[in-house]
């Protein structure tokens, strides 16, 4: 058996990875804020489990909870392979730094670094105490490389998952586990996300009108391609490159 966690499951990558990893018969564990029927349609077309659980990654204590609860129930199964993608996120704030509230800040931090690392944690504790093979993504972004106008807490906190990523794959392979940890840079898609990024104020975000020509010229990729390329490289389990920051421009 075969299963897989994703935050951030109710649209956009989420709902297509959940959609993509169900039609390759693997188990899905779906958590996010609304529920998505169609992903409860799916699990039973393809004869496999799908369960949602209602969450706010932005409260620490509920998410802790939330999953404490998950990874008990899942790995008390012993499956041969556990799969997490961490693929919630949030961009707001988006303003120059100056201009940022604190609160907003805290919140971005939060959901964005502090929830996928937690996560990862608690999954790569349970399955050493297990010797379960189990491999986790985060969602990163081309952010993480480069500074933009604008997007001071998105650019920072995709870069800390990106060394986190590094540094908690290292000590996998130093205590020479089953466990690998990977990010996924999923490039532009058309996505709710970018329908914000083209409404920001250009004063807030100074690349804005590039995204809105990305949108214009066609240049979105869609979720299910992109979905269908992680969902490739992660179910690869063998090939699977610890620490390495996989970019879906390698592959589209």
């Amino acid at each position: 058996m075969r299963h897989a966690v994703i935050t951030g499951v109710s649209k956009g990558l989420g709902e297509s990875i959940a959609k993509i990893l169900m039609e390759s018969g693997i188990h899905v564990t779906g958590i996010s804020r609304s529920k998505n029927d169609k992903l409860g349609d799916t699990a039973a077309e393809n004869n496999v489990m799908y369960q949602h659980y209602s969450c706010d990654l932005g409260n620490l204590e509920k998410t802790e909870e939330t999953f404490y609860q998950i990874s008990n129930d899942i790995f008390s199964q012993h499956p041969e392979t556990v799969y997490l993608i961490n693929n919630a996120a949030v961009l707001e704030p988006i303003d120059q730094s100056m201009h940022t509230k604190s609160a907003d800040v805290a919140h971005h931090i939060q959901v964005n670094t502090t929830t996928p690392m937690v996560l990862t944690n608690l999954f790569l504790k349970k399955a050493a105490e297990q010797d379960i093979r189990f491999i986790s993504t985060t969602i990163t972004s081309g952010a993480a490389e480069r500074p933009v106008y604008g997007w001071s807490a998105y650019c920072t906190s995709k870069a800390s998952m990106n060394m986190y990523t590094k540094t908690a794959a290292l000590e996998q392979d130093e205590l020479q586990t089953q466990s690998k940890v990977i990010a996924f840079s999923p490039g532009i898609m058309d996505t709710e996300m970018q329908e914000r990024i083209r409404e920001s104020d250009q004063e807030a975000f100074m690349e804005v009108e590039q995204f809105q020509e990305y949108k214009q010229h066609n240049m979105l990729e869609s979720t299910d391609a992109v979905g269908g390329v992680l969902v490739d490289i992660l179910t690869d389990e063998t090939n699977v490159v610890n620490g390495k920051i996989y970019r879906v421009t390698d592959y589209l």
